[in-house]
């Protein structure tokens, strides 16, 4: 189902960074998986914020003018991040999620002031002549759900990815149904490409962490 634009259909989730500004994140109450802010995008929202990543007390900071794109942004949570950390941010997502990428945008845009963010449409497995040249960054939370969705999602991730493009992959371990196999299946045609390493949870947001949530670097094979 569509985002509705309607203010009763929304409920907001908060994301509180690191430097006690807050993301303020329109969910709806009705629609599709895309319309939920998941566990998944939290931790890999805090992720990002992490010292590894961003310390302003050291002067570091990987995400400035970095060009980052989010498969499957949903809500855009995890992109909107980003944007705040100083990259150049593109979310994407169908068509039926781009009034809720596009208000969730409107509504943080005063916390985005070095990086840029914008919503777009991106259909897995189909043209992304778009977003090339190659990305900095490519981020996904909990993309790895839907069986049919798995060959287009390997297939944009070749077609996007160059030598230097970092996946940054987080989802959620399930254990019931048909998920194990679509896990399976996902990473079977990963390896054919791409290689991967599993950051530990102490290299994860000290609180937003969790046993069953994973995250991956993935690069392309030399």
């Amino acid at each position: 189902m569509a985002a509705d634009t309607e203010e009763g259909h929304y409920f907001v989730r908060e994301i509180e960074k690191n430097d006690g500004c807050t993301l303020k994140v329109k969910q709806c109450y009705l629609g599709d998986v895309g319309c939920v802010v998941w566990d998944a995008a939290i931790v890999l929202a805090k992720y990002l914020e992490t010292k590894h990543f961003y310390d302003p007390s050291s002067g570091v900071n990987l995400w400035a003018g970095r060009r980052v794109l989010e498969l499957g942004a949903g809500t855009g949570a995890v992109g909107l991040m980003a944007a705040t950390l100083g990259a150049q941010v593109t979310v994407t997502d169908l068509e039926e999620l781009q009034t809720l990428l596009r208000r969730n945008i409107q509504d943080n845009q005063a916390l985005i002031s070095c990086g840029s963010i914008t919503a777009k449409v991106l259909k897995w497995g189909e043209d992304v002549s778009e977003f090339i040249p190659p990305l900095h960054y490519v981020l996904m939370a909990d993309c790895i759900y839907y069986e049919q969705s798995i060959i287009p999602l390997v297939e944009s991730l070749k077609l996007l990815c160059g030598p230097d493009t970092c996946i940054i992959c987080c989802y959620e371990q399930r254990t019931e149904g048909i998920n194990p196999q679509v896990e399976r299946q996902f990473f079977e045609l990963l390896q054919q490409n791409f290689s991967w390493e599993e950051i530990l949870s102490d290299k994860q947001d000290s609180e937003f962490n969790s046993p069953d949530i994973h995250i991956l670097h993935i690069r392309r094979k030399a």
